[in-house]
């Protein structure tokens, strides 16, 4: 489940729980993947970043919290890792099928089919989880 990594952009930035906090965490991982010449991955990776937040924001951050979130460059492409402040005995993302007619719930199901399976959701030191996911380079 871990992924090997060479290169931390910070260790983590906080950004507000919000959806304007998500656009911005969106924004910044743009930038970066193409400082890192990685704009290949700019769509998915996005994507990713923004449903891994928006899972937090709406399951798994305690009032008055911010998000974290770690953008990490591996071999296979960029890990991203999103710190809430609800514990994972209190708050485990699982995957599960969305009826037809729902709004909402899919966002787990977009994930793993946008990384390959590549997703999970480890402990972490202090308060809360980590909800992580490979975004691997994408196949020619």
């Amino acid at each position: 489940m871990a992924t090997t990594t060479d290169t931390y952009l910070p260790a983590q930035v906080l950004w507000p729980a919000t959806p304007r906090g998500v656009h911005q965490a969106r924004h910044s991982l743009e930038r970066q993947l193409a400082r890192w010449d990685l704009s290949d991955l700019a769509d998915v990776a996005g994507l990713v970043l923004t449903e891994l937040m928006t899972n937090a924001l709406q399951h798994a951050t305690a009032p008055g919290r911010k998000t974290g979130v770690s953008i990490l460059r591996t071999p296979a492409g960029v890990r991203l890792e999103v710190h809430d402040s609800i514990p994972l005995t209190e708050a485990t993302p699982t995957l599960t099928p969305a009826p037809l007619d729902a709004e909402q719930g899919r966002g787990l199901t977009l994930i793993d089919t946008l990384t390959a399976h590549q997703w999970g959701v480890t402990p972490r030191n202090g308060p809360g989880k980590i909800t992580w996911a490979l975004c691997p380079h994408p196949t020619t």
